[in-house]
């Protein structure tokens, strides 16, 4: 993984930026810890005041959880889930990659989905915490309910059944979980008035064909200071 290169004055602190094709870690923690779960090694697209691109290539060595029995985490029924032990697993991304954009302070980041042959399918709105960023990265906690978008600009509620199921497994507190609801109307005003991200563009975007895969490293789960 490569080091800060940039930096600017934000709110009266310094803040260090990534160069286009840097390489760090996109990282989630179990629900209500400080354990990573989940990881996943991608390239800086751009990094600066305003907005955080990133993109996970095809193929690329990502940590996720599993059931201990080594079932993936959805195919396990809804109502043990969350109640059963996970053990974290490394595979290979399959399919298509993923960009990822997320904006200083919001509660949520947007992925876009390709079919083979670079045919866009979707945006995707995953509700989570703010990113944190670190030396390495950036880290979040994922909040279960998340918004699809169509290129017709249509989009619908996604994992209310899992969204419902944490609260209900002690996963996420009632205020938390209003915190979301109330993020995820936001997200749908920003959708419904097609502002940025949606209006900039991004499913035209293509990555730099030199840029290799990234590792993973051996230290993924490192805690931040």
């Amino acid at each position: 993984m490569t080091a800060d290169v940039d930096s600017s004055i934000l709110n009266g602190q310094q803040r260090h930026f990534w160069a286009p094709g840097d390489q760090v870690l996109w990282r989630y923690r179990g629900n209500g810890t400080d354990t990573v779960h989940i990881c996943r090694p991608v390239t800086v697209v751009r990094d600066d005041a305003e907005l955080l691109a990133v993109w996970m290539a095809p193929d690329t060595p990502v940590v996720r959880p599993v059931m201990a029995d080594g079932t993936p985490v959805h195919r396990e029924p809804l109502a043990t889930r969350y109640r059963k032990p996970h053990v974290p697993s490394v595979e290979r991304w399959w399919g298509a990659g993923v960009l990822k954009l997320a904006r200083p302070g919001d509660p949520w980041s947007v992925w876009l989905f390709w079919d083979p042959g670079w045919r866009f399918r979707s945006w995707y709105v995953n509700l989570e915490e703010p990113l944190r960023r670190w030396s390495g990265g950036v880290d979040s906690e994922d909040h279960f309910l998340d918004i699809s978008v169509q290129p017709d600009r249509s989009w619908q509620w996604r994992d209310e059944d899992e969204f419902a199921q944490a609260q209900a497994d002690g996963l996420m507190a009632a205020s938390v979980a209003d915190g979301v609801r109330e993020a995820g109307r936001r997200a749908v005003g920003a959708i419904t008035a097609w502002e940025p991200p949606f209006s900039d563009r991004w499913q035209d975007w293509r990555p730099d064909p030199r840029w290799p895969v990234p590792a993973l490293p051996a230290d993924w789960d490192r805690p931040v200071a």
